[in-house]
């Protein structure tokens, strides 16, 4: 299956799970194996594979036993501001994200004069 924005968190964690799984069969791993060599409990395996949610810590400790851990790169690619923005902060990446200016949805609003 393909993870995509329309399925839901269940989904996509039982499409992990099921991922997972497949990559500890593949390398010849028992769950009792994997979780040994991870340095997790079994049950935690049994969990994440079932499509259960986990500490993000675990799932690396998995991922770096089964060799998947430089595949995250994929995931989250490593943020790099681009040329322009260089440019415009004189070679300093930002600090810190901007906040938001909301509107008042009252205020400045212009209508018809239809009253008589």
């Amino acid at each position: 299956m393909e993870i995509s924005e329309q399925l839901t968190d269940e989904a996509v964690l039982t499409e992990i799970g099921e991922r997972l799984a497949r990559a500890r069969i593949d390398a010849q791993l028992t769950q009792a194996d994997l979780a040994e060599q991870a340095g997790v409990s079994k049950r935690t395996v049994e969990r994440i594979e079932a499509g259960g949610s986990a500490q993000l810590s675990n799932i690396v400790r998995i991922l770096r036993v089964l060799g998947r851990l430089p595949n995250l790169n994929h995931v989250l690619p490593a943020a790099t501001p681009g040329p322009m923005e260089l440019l415009k902060r004189k070679g300093k990446p930002r600090q810190r994200a901007s906040t938001r200016h909301r509107v008042d949805s009252s205020a400045g609003v212009w209508s018809w004069n239809d009253d008589p």
